[in-house]
């Protein structure tokens, strides 16, 4: 059959499975990470070609902070170091960048990274990547009630949309997963009420554009009711 990839507007992905990549090579869990940055990249190439204009990637949740001090700091520094370094990636391929999550508990070297990688990329108009850092789906939601409850604004669904993290994001039409885990692990839990869903054997740093051409024919395959009948 063939597909149309007509549709599938904004992508989330939850990328796992780096430690495991690593474990298999005998090589440290770091280095999994680092893989995972180059797959990273080429799905977003891939996803700019076919033409999703938002991807949002699960780079760091709420609960990684319970992983090793040494796992942890590594993160952050790879964060800092890689994210504004990709300044001449991003332009060649007209990506803009925005970030979602607690921002202000990140240390304070993450944060202004992330802050000047947003304003450098503000006009890239190709695809847009969101990354998910220091990100739950039920800590958004708790802010967003925290900023209604002191602004004394009633509370509905409306309201609570429109104080996410970042409110003026399309609904996300399809999140999926790697490394064969069949979870959504806190990712977007909001946003995905009536998102497709995928889960993927592949580990995350074994990722391209192959993967990405998986998920548009699977996409494309789905029919969405939301709610409604078929």
């Amino acid at each position: 059959m063939v597909a149309d990839h007509f549709g599938l507007n904004h992508l989330g992905i939850i990328m796992d499975g780096n430690g495991r990549w690593a474990k298999k090579r005998n090589l440290p869990r770091t280095a999994g990470h680092l893989e995972g940055l180059k797959a990273l990249k080429k799905v977003i190439i891939e996803a700019a070609n076919v033409q999703i204009k938002w991807v949002t990637f699960y780079a760091f949740s709420t609960e990684n902070w319970k992983r090793s001090e040494e796992e942890v700091a590594y993160l952050m520094r790879l964060f800092t170091s890689k994210l504004l370094a990709e300044l001449s990636f991003y332009r060649t391929h007209q990506i803009r960048i925005l970030a979602k999550g607690n921002l202000e508990d990140l240390p304070p070297e993450v944060q202004k990274v992330i802050a000047d990688t947003v304003e450098a990329t503000k006009d890239h108009d190709r695809i847009t990547a969101i990354i998910a850092i220091n990100y739950g789906g039920r800590d958004e939601i708790v802010r967003s009630v925290n900023r209604l409850i002191n602004e004394n604004i009633s509370i509905t669904e409306e309201a609570i949309s429109r104080n996410l993290d970042l409110p003026e994001l399309p609904p996300v039409d399809m999140i999926v997963r790697s490394a064969g885990e069949k979870r959504l692990s806190n990712f977007l839990l909001w946003e995905s009420a009536y998102a497709e869903l995928a889960f993927y054997d592949a580990l995350w740093p074994e990722w391209g554009a192959l993967e990405v051409q998986t998920i548009m024919n699977d996409f494309a395959l789905r029919k969405r009711t939301y709610g409604g009948i078929g």
